[in-house]
């Protein structure tokens, strides 16, 4: 199964991890996809800057922090994705209980370490 993942605080700078996962999520054959601030493209993945609601969404994988991820709760919710990835630093007490009310699995670890050791 391709576990289709968003991406959401893209980055285009090599030293920020969403870059490596980005490059390390298509190097595993994983469909991606990217939401960030600024519109680009890695590893042939556009960068978008606005809630395009995809479809089939796997997972979400998160690189913003908690009070940045507000805007995006909704939205989130609206793709229904299986799973969310709460990357180091994204922790969000908040949104983990919106996410336990519609039901969708949630995990505090890193996505770059999942992929390295199969566990994604």
């Amino acid at each position: 199964m391709n576990k289709k993942t968003l991406v959401l605080g893209a980055s285009l700078n090599p030293a920020r991890y969403s870059y490596l996962a980005i490059n390390k999520l298509v190097r595993n054959n994983i469909n991606t996809v990217a939401i960030g601030l600024k519109k680009g493209e890695l590893e042939g993945v556009k960068i978008e800057t606005e809630k395009i609601l995809f479809e089939d969404i796997d997972t979400v994988t998160l690189y913003l922090n908690a009070r940045r991820q507000k805007e995006y709760y909704d939205y989130i919710l609206s793709l229904k994705p299986r799973r969310v990835i709460f990357n180091p630093g994204t922790e969000n007490p908040e949104l983990y209980d919106l996410l336990r009310k519609n039901n969708i699995q949630f995990e505090n670890a890193c996505t770059l370490v999942m992929l390295s050791s199969r566990q994604y």
